[in-house]
């Protein structure tokens, strides 16, 4: 087949670029260029759109560049920002996958002619019950599953994952066998590739009067007591404990966060635990017994299962799990198979229901 891989010039996709290659495959290389991020001065274009560049000419294989600074500002990077404006914890990556990353991958690749697209997720897809469905990476470290739960059957139709069925180790070993020692040894990427250090800096550098506009805020208990002055509701997300910069004599935890009233919650670690949550949006297919559900990246499965009612989307949990956080998403896994997910609403009134 010709194949579109989606080249971000580290170790996986380098990886893929060359297994499929070595399996007979025509094997064409994109990079999207997102950001200006790793852009020196002098260059014209940033560090990793020339790493990738290089990859593939030491590979033989055909590259190309996508600029799509503008849509991946409107896309992702804005609303993500909105998000915690609106007192939410956002997950970027779970709504650059089908509406940004595949859809410029598949866009490119009925360009160039390409049956497929591949990428370095570590995850698989698997064809079940007359559908498509990820499933969890070999390597239980690194799986994506989480990220990749809202791709679309025609998505999943075209895409490969050659690398979920191993190890990050095994990867690494695998490209220092093929002459590729020094990339073998590569450090992690970033987890939000447009952020390179803390998100509030990157809040700072998107709004630069952002303290002015929001101001600082009060930090309260359960029952409304203050406890002490924040720095503003967008600097904190539910379960943090670190950075608050106030001294208890135990240890304190973001329980919620309010918008409206800039005050941030806190709490101490079991006030964090839940036995259900409200979600919005959900999509699921079919109905199914044995339903887990994991409420952020590295989150474990949970046992859960699903009430639906007019007023509200309940999950309930059958063990207790901790920081459940609007604005992150819940996907529900049968095994290690993805069958839905759903975003994590406010969790205001949920009493009434339990």
């Amino acid at each position: 087949m010709r194949v579109l891989v989606g080249m971000s010039g580290g170790i996986d996709s380098t990886a893929v670029c060359m297994m499929l290659k070595e399996q007979g495959h025509e094997v064409l290389g994109l990079t999207i260029r997102n950001t200006d991020r790793g852009l020196r001065p002098g260059q014209d274009e940033p560090d990793y759109v020339l790493e990738a560049r290089s990859l593939a000419a030491r590979t033989g294989i055909g590259h190309y560049v996508a600029d799509e600074r503008a849509s991946f500002d409107r896309d992702v990077a804005a609303p993500f920002a909105g998000a915690w404006l609106d007192g939410l914890t956002p997950n970027p990556c779970i709504e650059c996958n089908p509406g940004f990353k595949f859809r410029v991958l598949l866009e490119w690749a009925d360009r160039l002619g390409c049956e497929k697209v591949a990428t370095g997720h570590y995850a698989g897809i698997e064809h079940y019950d007359n559908r498509f469905h990820i499933v969890r990476g070999a390597d239980r470290t690194k799986d994506q599953s989480y990220f990749l739960w809202k791709l679309s059957q025609d998505m999943l139709a075209r895409i490969i994952f050659p690398i979920g069925g191993m190890t990050k180790t095994q990867v690494r070993g695998w490209l220092s066998e093929r002459g590729m020692e020094l990339k073998s040894r590569d450090g992690e990427s970033m987890e939000i590739c447009f952020i390179e250090n803390d998100y509030r800096d990157w809040l700072r550098a998107r709004f630069p009067d952002i303290d002015g506009r929001i101001g600082t805020g009060k930090f309260v208990d359960s029952e409304g007591h203050v406890l002490g002055t924040h720095r503003g509701y967008p600097f904190y997300t539910v379960g943090q404990r670190k950075g608050l910069a106030v001294a208890f004599g135990s240890p304190r935890y973001v329980l919620k966060t309010n918008a409206a009233k800039n005050t941030v919650m806190l709490g101490t670690q079991d006030m964090l635990e839940s036995t259900a949550m409200i979600v919005q949006d959900l999509q699921l297919s079919g109905s199914h017994q044995d339903l887990t559900v994991r409420i952020r990246y590295r989150s474990r499965a949970i046992p859960c299962h699903i009430e639906q009612s007019d007023a509200v989307t309940l999950v309930r949990f059958h063990e207790p799990a901790s920081a459940v956080t609007p604005g992150q998403y819940a996907v529900f896994y049968v095994g290690d198979r993805v069958v839905g997910g759903a975003l994590i609403a406010s969790q205001r009134g949920i009493n009434q229901y339990l």
